[in-house]
C-alpha cells in the first residue's frame, strides 16, 4: 500500500502495521512476528473473553460487582464509577464515563471466580487458542498485559470484523453504545459529551480530535494502547487497521495515526 510510506515518518524504532481491506486482502508493513506489549488494546481481548463467558452462562452482564449498582455491563463500558487505577469507587455508577483499568481487573476477577480458571488461562482457552493466536499471552493485568505479534493481532482483528467466537447479537451489542448519554474523558485525548463506548470497544461517534482517521465513520470501533498500539474496525468502509510500535502514545501518535488512516481509506476508495 502506498499509505505505508507514511509509516516511515513515524518517530519509532520498531513498527508493524496491517490493513484488511474491503475485499479481505491483507496488507502488512514491518515484521509481523515481532513481539509487543499491547497495553490497553488488551481490553478488547479481555472484553471478548468476558462476552464468551456471558454466552456460556458463567456470568451475566447484569451481575453486580463492586459498589452498589455497579454491574459487569457497567465495568465493560467504563461506567462503573472506578477511576483509572483507584481501588475504591470515585463516583456512583452510570453518572460519567470514567476510564478504568481497575474496572477491567475487577471484571476479570469475576470471570475467573465464576469459571474456576485463572483469567490468563481463560483468555487463552476462550480466545487465543480458538483463533490460533499462538504467540499471544496475558502477562499481568487484564487491562493492559497482553503481549502479542502483528500476525496474531490480525487474527483477532479478523474476529472483530466477522465474529466466530460470539453470536452476532452479542457482537452488535458489544459494538453499540452503552449508556449513550454519558460524557467522559478519553485518556490522552480529552473530554467528550457524549463519549460513546461499547462492551469493550471505544466507539468513534463524533469525537474530535481523535486517534482514528477523520474519514472513519462514526460507527468505527476499536482501542488504542499507551505503548503505541492501536486497532480500529470501520464497518461502513469494511476496512480494519492495526499498528504496533515501540514508542509510548503521545503527540506523535495524534499527529501521525489519523493522517495514516485517512491515507488508507483514500487509497481504498473509502
Amino acid at each position: 500500500m502506498r499509505a505505508f510510506e507514511l509509516v516511515k515518518d513515524w518517530p519509532v524504532s520498531i513498527v508493524a502495521v496491517a490493513v484488511i481491506d474491503h475485499s479481505e486482502n491483507l496488507h502488512v508493513y514491518g515484521d509481523p512476528n515481532a513481539e509487543f506489549r499491547l497495553a490497553s488494546v488488551s481490553k478488547l481481548m479481555t472484553a471478548w473473553a468476558t462476552l464468551i463467558a456471558v454466552e456460556d452462562g458463567s456470568v451475566r452482564l447484569e451481575d453486580e460487582i463492586g459498589q452498589p449498582g455497579c454491574t459487569l455491563r457497567h465495568l465493560l463500558a467504563h461506567a462503573g464509577g472506578y477511576g483509572f487505577d483507584n481501588i475504591e469507587a470515585i463516583i456512583s455508577p452510570q453518572r460519567k464515563r470514567v476510564y478504568s483499568n481497575t474496572g477491567y481487573e475487577m471484571l476479570a476477577e469475576h470471570v475467573s471466580s465464576a469459571t474456576n480458571f485463572g483469567f490468563a488461562d481463560y483468555l487463552d482457552e476462550s480466545v487465543f487458542r480458538p483463533l490460533e493466536m499462538n504467540f499471544s499471552q496475558l502477562r499481568g493485568s487484564a487491562a493492559s498485559g497482553v503481549h502479542s505479534t502483528l500476525n496474531d493481532l490480525v487474527k483477532f482483528m479478523s474476529e472483530l470484523r466477522r465474529p466466530t467466537l460470539v453470536a452476532n447479537s452479542t457482537f452488535f451489542e458489544a459494538t453499540s453504545s452503552q449508556f449513550p448519554d454519558l460524557e467522559g474523558l478519553v485518556p490522552g485525548l480529552g473530554r467528550y459529551n457524549p463519549c460513546p463506548w461499547g462492551l469493550g470497544p471505544e466507539l468513534r461517534g463524533t469525537k474530535q480530535p481523535h486517534w482514528t482517521a477523520t474519514r472513519n465513520s462514526s460507527s468505527t470501533f476499536g482501542h488504542f494502547g499507551g505503548s503505541g498500539t492501536f486497532l480500529w474496525v470501520d464497518p461502513v468502509a469494511n476496512v480494519a487497521c492495526c499498528a504496533l510500535a515501540d514508542l509510548e502514545f503521545g503527540d506523535w501518535a495524534l499527529t501521525h495515526w489519523p493522517v495514516f488512516g485517512d491515507a488508507v481509506l483514500a487509497e481504498l476508495g473509502r
